[in-house]
């Protein structure tokens, strides 16, 4: 859990530095810094989203996992979270939902927090985690001197997350092949390119309720594997 635990800690400090500077910057400013950051975003989920060698995998895991992220109502669920952490420590700061879930999911649905949790669970190896914290680091920074405090409690789903992923890892290892966590990160490299849409305020895509889609191609090559054995 130490990758995790390291990366839990860089989202709190980089937002307690955000909001630190977060007076001292315009409006106008703030603008231009989220629609920068919505630009770079996008950019970061087109070239997740290109690794994939099997895109109409792709396309079905989005839509499979986009029905039961319906089902359970996940978007609703981070959006009702982030209302309530505001009621109890947000204030009158009103960006505070929209920076814990936007931050939430930019943290979660990426390929480093699969990929890095895995190796975390797996092989002891944190330096992807270790990579990855530096960069939220920063991102919080930004992110929260735009959207305020709301960024810092993203670090709460973020620990959950990749925790779950870390300890379940071994129980699962023989699954993931180079191919499935190719064909994952593909997915979550759409699901940020979805949350650069959103940031961009082109269209509000509900991503929380796309990411089941992430594991979808864990149980699609569960059942090749069946196939080819009942074969």
């Amino acid at each position: 859990m130490l990758g995790t635990i390291v990366n839990t800690v860089a989202i709190i400090i980089g937002s307690l530095l955000g909001i630190g500077i977060k007076k001292g910057i315009k409006d106008d400013y703030k603008n231009t810094i989220m629609d920068g950051i919505g630009l770079a975003v996008m950019v970061i989920g087109i070239m997740g989203g290109i690794k994939s060698e099997n895109i109409i995998l792709v396309i079905g895991s989005i839509v499979v996992g986009g029905i039961i992220g319906e089902i359970i109502g996940i978007e609703n669920k981070l959006d009702n979270l982030g209302n309530s952490l505001q009621s109890k420590f947000g204030g009158k700061d009103s960006n505070f939902s929209k920076g814990f879930v936007t931050a939430s999911l930019v943290y979660c649905v990426g390929a480093m927090a699969i990929v890095g949790s895995l190796e975390s669970g797996i092989q002891s190896n944190h330096e992807t985690l270790f990579a990855k914290s530096i960069l939220d680091g920063i991102s919080a920074i930004i992110f929260s001197s735009t959207l305020g405090i709301g960024v810092a409690f993203s670090s709460i789903p973020v620990f959950i997350y990749q925790g779950s992923i870390t300890l379940l890892a071994n129980s699962v290892k023989g699954l993931l092949t180079p191919q499935v966590v190719n064909e994952m990160s593909a997915v979550g490299g759409l699901l940020i390119m979805a949350i650069g849409i959103n940031i961009l305020g082109i269209k509000k895509i509900k991503v929380g309720n796309m990411l089941p889609s992430v594991f979808i191609p864990i149980i699609y090559y569960i059942l090749v594997n069946l196939v080819n054995l009942i074969r």
